[in-house]
C-alpha cells in the first residue's frame, strides 16, 4: 500500500470530535521526553513546556499531542521517562482527568498503539519515589490519527474537517522499516550522541528529508482536497490563503524554543513560547505569534491554487521554500 493511500485509509476511519468556535484546542508534537540523561532533547526546554501547559490548562485549552511525545525509541521503559519528568505527567494527568488530553502516537512512540502496553505504561506507572504503583491515563486510547470536525457555533452546523497524525506515514524508513530504524537509533546513534554525531536518517536533522516529507503530505492534501495538520520533520508549516492546507506544529526540542498550534475562536495560530527578558532584567516564558490567527472559515472557504505555489515555513529565516 502506497504512503498516501495510508493516510486515506486511516483519515477514513479515524474517530472524530467534533469542536466549535467556544472550543480551545493547542496541538503539540515531538516532544522527545527521554530519561533525563545526556541524550534527553527534552530536557533543555522541559521548563518552557511546563510553563505553556500550565497556561493551556488554565485557560481551559483541550491538549493533543500528535506523535513522538515520549522517546521509546532510545529509551526502553516509559516509567523511566515518567520518573525523570514528574511534574510534566502530572500535568498531563490532570489535563486527562478534566477530559482535555488526547494522545496519536508517532513512529518513536509507536509501541503506544499496542494495548497491553498501554494497560501496563500507561493506565499506571511505578513510582520510584513512592515504591508503588500509581494511576496515571487510565483506559486511554492512543489512536494513529484524530479528525477535529468543525460545527462553528453551535447552532451553525458546518462540518468542515481537520485531519491530525504524525506523519511518519509516509517515510519508508519510520514506518514499514521502524523497528529496524529504532535498533540503529537506540544502540548507534544514541551512543555517537555523547561525541556530538547526529543521526542522518532522522528528518529532524537532515533538511532535503523534512522537505521530502513536507512535500509528500502536501501531495496527499491536494489529492484529497483535505485540511491536514501534522508534525514528524520538526519544520513549522502555515500556509496562506488559497494554498494546499498543509499544517505542521513543529516541535518541542527546537534550541531554546517550542513551538505548537492553537485553536482558538474558531481562528488557527501558529505560536512559539521561549525565554525572554523583561524591563528588569528578569527571565520569563513567554508566547510570540509566528503566523496568524486566521479563520478557519476562510481558509475552508477559499478557492485553492494548486498549481505553482509555495509552502514557507514561517519560522526559517532564510526563507526556505517547499517547491
Amino acid at each position: 500500500m502506497s504512503s498516501l493511500k495510508r493516510l486515506s485509509q486511516v483519515f477514513k476511519s479515524a474517530e472524530r470530535l467534533s469542536f466549535y468556535d467556544s472550543s480551545k484546542i493547542i496541538l503539540m508534537s515531538d516532544c522527545h521526553r527521554g530519561d533525563g540523561s545526556y541524550a534527553d532533547e527534552f530536557l533543555k526546554n522541559e521548563n518552557i513546556y511546563i510553563s505553556a501547559l500550565n497556561h493551556y490548562y488554565n485557560t481551559g485549552y483541550t491538549y493533543i499531542e500528535i506523535g513522538d511525545g515520549d522517546e521509546l525509541w532510545e529509551n526502553k521503559r516509559l516509567s523511566d521517562i515518567i520518573n525523570a519528568h514528574p511534574n510534566v505527567f502530572q500535568l498531563l494527568r490532570k489535563f486527562y482527568l478534566g477530559k482535555r488530553l488526547y494522545f496519536i502516537y508517532g513512529n518513536h512512540d509507536m509501541v503506544k498503539r499496542n494495548r497491553r502496553f498501554a494497560e501496563e505504561n500507561l493506565y499506571k506507572y511505578y513510582d520510584k519515589p513512592a515504591k508503588k504503583e500509581l494511576p496515571l491515563f487510565e483506559n486511554i486510547q492512543v489512536m494513529e490519527g484524530l479528525v477535529l470536525v468543525y460545527q462553528g457555533s453551535v447552532n451553525q452546523q458546518e462540518g468542515n474537517e481537520i485531519f491530525l497524525i504524525h506523519g511518519h506515514q509516509v517515510d519508508f524508513l519510520n514506518s514499514d522499516l521502524w523497528k529496524f530504524a529504532r535498533f540503529l537509533v537506540r544502540y548507534v546513534w544514541k551512543p555517537l550522541e555523547l561525541f556530538a554525531i547526529n543521526n542522518p536518517t532522522s528528518p529532524a536533522q537532515n533538511q532535503e528529508k523534512k522537505e521530502r516529507i513536507g512535500r509528500r503530505l502536501t501531495d496527499w492534501v491536494i489529492r484529497e482536497n483535505q485540511m491536514l495538520i501534522a508534525g514528524h520533520n520538526h519544520r513549522p508549516m502555515f500556509p496562506e490563503i488559497g494554498e494546499p492546507l498543509y499544517f505542521n506544529d513543529g516541535s518541542s526540542v527546537n534550541p531554546l524554543f517550542i513551538t505548537g498550534i492553537e485553536i482558538n475562536r474558531g481562528e488557527i495560530t501558529l505560536v512559539k513560547w521561549g525565554v525572554k527578558v523583561n524591563e528588569n532584567g528578569l527571565l520569563f516564558v513567554g508566547r510570540d505569534l509566528i503566523a496568524g490567527p486566521v479563520k478557519l472559515k476562510d481558509f475552508f472557504n477559499a478557492e485553492r491554487i494548486y498549481e505553482s505555489c509555495s509552502l514557507k515555513d514561517p519560522t526559517d529565516t532564510k526563507g526556505g521554500v517547499f517547491v
